[in-house]
């Protein structure tokens, strides 16, 4: 009995190591010597709002983000890079063929971006990026990259490159500007109705340019757009600067923006009835502006952070219709933004309450449209100047030809 089992387990190590496959490892990985990087000058940080902008274009910076590097082991091996899904990208392949032994050759990986997930990303995160290295379909070596992603409303603003080189990237402030947004098509009727326009007709004249300004300013004021400075993130790169920048759907659902909030939506509603907008960017704000003819000669200026200035809804509520006339406190909040002519007919009870919020309206506007002019004409070469990044042009129709609008997010449309 002793002797059959003997036998027994000596007959089973013998099928057991005749199943067993003996892979030759035929590269040798410290020749191939695989490395895998990030952009050192984005310090670990992943901008969704940047790939979002430029992935539908070649030859920008989304190019130069990963950089993987092999020695051929020998002449035209065929080199296939695998990088693992993770809850931003799919399983992405690239694959090149070296040609020539103990050359260093260097290449930017494909990576698939999901980009359903990167438009709804509201927050920051860490994803692990693992790149494997296959060599003749022989795997050579893997590599792991760590990034700290950045909520979608986080904009890349500049970096300080490794070598200490300032870039500026705020115009990827002009991916904020939607276009597209489907609220857009119901705002525009809401405007109609107010009967300051009849149609939208793009840019056919200066004048009907203005009065479609007018129009869409007087609606914003009529949702009681308010100022709101908020700025700051919770990015701690030492190399990257950044601001958060409410979309389109955030500032017509919560009636708050700053300056480049408000550029951004107002630019939108500008880009879907032909007008062409302009944010002009210093070094800490951002003003509006747009081309009144179709020659693109004459600008006019626009300082959005004014409709801050007073809040339309609140006079609906201290109006008293049989007077004709608000509360004192109100009317007092709104009188220096009235002509003498329309003081004394307001104290005559000659004016409706909707001709009230019309001429506030309307001064307010004169006002934007003059505030930043002393600003563009001492800094208009500066503008324009391309050996500088201080000051920036943003021409949101040229920009098109290289940065894609941020789409909605679905359930906040």
């Amino acid at each position: 009995m002793r002797r059959l089992i003997i036998v027994l387990l000596a007959l089973a190590a013998l099928v057991s190591s005749c199943g067993k496959v003996v892979v030759k490892k035929n590269i040798d990985p410290h020749i191939v010597a695989f490395d895998a990087t990030y952009n050192e000058d984005f310090d670990n940080v992943l901008y969704p709002s940047m790939l979002l902008a430029l992935g539908s274009y070649k030859g920008n910076e989304m190019d130069s983000l990963f950089c993987v590097s092999v020695t051929a082991p020998q002449n035209n091996a065929v080199m296939r890079i695998v990088v693992d899904s993770t809850v931003l990208n799919y399983v992405s392949i690239t694959q090149e063929t070296l040609p020539k032994k103990g050359v260093r050759y260097t290449f930017a990986p494909i990576i698939k971006w999901k980009f359903e997930s990167l438009y709804r990303m509201r927050r920051q995160g860490y994803i692990d990026l693992t790149f494997t290295c296959f060599v003749n379909d022989e795997q050579v070596d893997v590599k792991n990259i760590r990034l700290n992603y950045r909520p979608t409303n986080e904009c890349l603003m500049s970096l300080i490159g490794k070598n200490g080189t300032y870039h500026d990237y705020r115009w990827l402030f002009s991916a904020y500007v939607n276009e597209d947004h489907p609220k857009i098509d119901g705002i525009l009727s809401e405007i109609l109705s107010q009967g300051i326009v009849t149609i939208f007709d793009g840019s056919r004249s200066e004048k009907k340019v203005e009065a479609q300004m007018r129009a869409i300013w007087y609606y914003t004021l009529s949702r009681g757009l308010a100022y709101s400075s908020i700025t700051c993130t919770s990015n701690g790169s030492k190399r990257t600067n950044s601001q958060y920048i409410r979309f389109f759907d955030d500032v017509y659902r919560n009636r708050q923006a700053n300056c480049i909030d408000a550029c951004v939506f107002f630019s939108s509603i500008m880009r879907k009835i032909g007008i062409q907008p302009i944010i002009f960017v210093d070094p800490c704000h951002a003003y509006l502006g747009y081309y009144t003819d179709k020659t693109k000669k004459k600008i006019a200026l626009l300082e959005t952070t004014i409709t801050g200035w007073v809040n339309l809804p609140d006079l609906d509520i201290h109006y008293d219709e049989t007077t004709g006339l608000l509360e004192e406190k109100y009317y007092n909040k709104i009188s220096k933004y009235l002509t003498e002519k329309e003081k004394a007919s307001y104290e005559a009870g000659k004016m409706s309450l909707e001709e009230i919020k019309k001429a506030v309206s309307n001064n307010l506007f004169d006002r934007a449209t003059e505030y930043q002019k002393e600003n563009y004409k001492n800094n208009k070469d500066l503008y324009t100047d391309p050996n500088q990044q201080t000051y920036q042009m943003l021409v949101i129709d040229e920009l098109r030809k290289q940065i894609a609008p941020i789409p909605a997010v679905e359930e906040n449309i």
